[in-house]
Formats: C-alpha cells, structure tokens, sequence
C-alpha cells in the first residue's frame, strides 16, 4: 500500500502555513520533497511518487524505469527516465531524464504510476540503445508476457519516422521470448550479425525414445551443434557434475557443442564467430 502524499495548496485547505511548518518540526509531515508531504516514513517507491507529483501533468515513466515496472528491466536504471509532451519544457531536477515524444500520450497505471505502454517502451529502448543492450529489451519484453510480436510490430509501425527505427526493425525479426538471460540474447545477436543463421534459443535435446533429455542455450538442430554461454552459474560443485554428463551425454549423441565466457562475448567476437561458423561446416 503506497504512501499517501500531498501537495502544499492541498494542505492549505485545511492548515495554515505555520501549521505545516510546526508538524514538519515535529516530524508529524515529513517533507518528502520541495512542495510535496507525507504522514510516515517513506521507501524508493514512495519518493519516485513524490518525484512525479513534482512533474508537470501528462509526465509518464518511459525508458528504463517504465521497463523496470512492465516487468523486462534488464539495462541498469541509472537515473529516473520520464516522457513529457514535446511542448512542456524540461524539469531541471537531480537524478531526472526527460524525453519529449511526439507519439500521442497512452499512459497505462503500473503499481499507481504512469507509464509508457508496454510496447512502447520496448521499441523506444530497441531504437535508442546499442544493439547488443537492445535485443535483451526485446526479448525480455516478450518473455515477461507484457507484449506479444503483434504489439511490437504495430509499434514500429507508429515509430516509423523516428531516429532509429531501423534498428528497432531489424532486431524486432530476431527477438525471441524463450532467450533466458541477457547473454544468451547478445550471444545470439552476434552470431546473427556475424553471418551465421538464426540459432534456436532453449533447444530440447531429446533422446532416443523421444523425451526431452537436456536443454541448449542455443542449438542449430539441423546440424547438430549447440552453443552456450558459461557464466557463474556453472561454476558450482554440483552444477559441474550436471554438466560433465550432459557434455558427455551430448558428444555420443553426436552433437558438437561449444562453449563461450564472458571474455569472449565482450572481448573476442570473432573468435565466437569462427568458431561457430567452422563448426557448422
């Protein structure tokens, strides 16, 4: 239950001046923010509502904070990101990013704040952020449930003649819910721009008696070959032993699986691109 707030010429209505002065002294009202009052102790969410009654009407969270509460926040918040109407000026207060939008206003409530559509944000992060950060939105944006293909592709439709629409296009065609993670999306997006088809994400291996016997991280079925992404979750006493077996288990099956870290996603692309490309030949 959030936090209920009000502005000053709210309280004006049934207090005087001295009187909000006198409660904020001894901390009946706190003073959440300039011009803005609460009865208790607030948390984060709380202060971000305050920030928003601070904010002239029409204000919205976009961006990384709308994205955060749809339920796909996958790039860090660094800063409260909030979309304003092209014709209102810019609010000059710390921790704010303000974008102006030419887009009609379609607010939707999330948790009692304005945000974004869902879609929306999705395609406004998919045209403004470096590719490899774009595709995780996407995909995380369709694995949360909160847009479907159909939203995003009526999306880029409104988006059309905005900067970076391209981009948002071509990544669109390639998101894919079932990606499980931020790596395994800019694993498969390497792969993609290297020249290489599309990889399968989360690919049931079956065995002989056709049940599902181990998951891939991304698979080309055809060819047999499967490529993962080891992070920390692979360094375990006993996820070590699970993937002896299932390399094991996968190599008699004649699959030929290759594995890549960190170091090789961020620091040597090509490296995964050949070594896959060679693989699949």
């Amino acid at each position: 239950m959030s936090t209920q707030m009000w502005r000053t010429r709210q309280l004006l209505r049934t207090l005087t001046i001295r009187r909000i002065r006198t409660q904020v002294g001894r901390q009946e009202l706190l003073r959440v923010r300039r011009g803005i009052y609460a009865r208790q102790v607030f948390d984060d969410e709380d202060e971000l509502r305050a920030l928003m009654l601070c904010l002239p009407e029409g204000a919205m969270l976009a961006m990384q904070s709308a994205a955060r509460r749809h339920g796909f926040g996958v790039l860090r918040e660094d800063a409260v990101h909030v979309q304003l109407p092209p014709e209102v000026a810019r609010p000059r207060l710390p921790g704010l990013v303000v974008h102006h939008s030419v887009l009609p206003p379609r607010p939707v409530m999330v948790d009692g704040l304005p945000c974004v559509p869902a879609a929306q944000c999705a395609v406004d992060l998919a045209r403004t952020v470096r590719r490899m950060d774009a595709l995780p939105v996407l995909d995380a944006a369709l694995r949360s449930g909160t847009v479907g293909p159909e939203a995003l592709a009526s999306e880029l439709v409104a988006h059309r003649a905005l900067r970076g629409v391209r981009q948002a296009r071509e990544l669109v065609a390639v998101a894919d819910g079932r990606a499980e993670c931020r790596q395994e999306s800019q694993l498969r997006l390497l792969l993609v721009d290297g020249g290489l088809p599309v990889p399968e994400p989360q690919l049931w291996v079956h065995d002989e008696d056709g049940l599902p016997r181990f998951r891939i991280d991304l698979g080309y079925r055809d060819r047999r070959v499967g490529v993962e992404y080891d992070g920390l979750s692979h360094m375990d006493r006993d996820r070590l032993r699970y993937d002896r077996d299932r390399v094991n288990w996968l190599d008699a099956s004649g699959w030929r699986m290759r594995y890549f870290t960190d170091r090789d996603l961020y620091r040597r692309p090509s490296y995964i691109i050949a070594t896959v490309r060679t693989a699949l030949t």
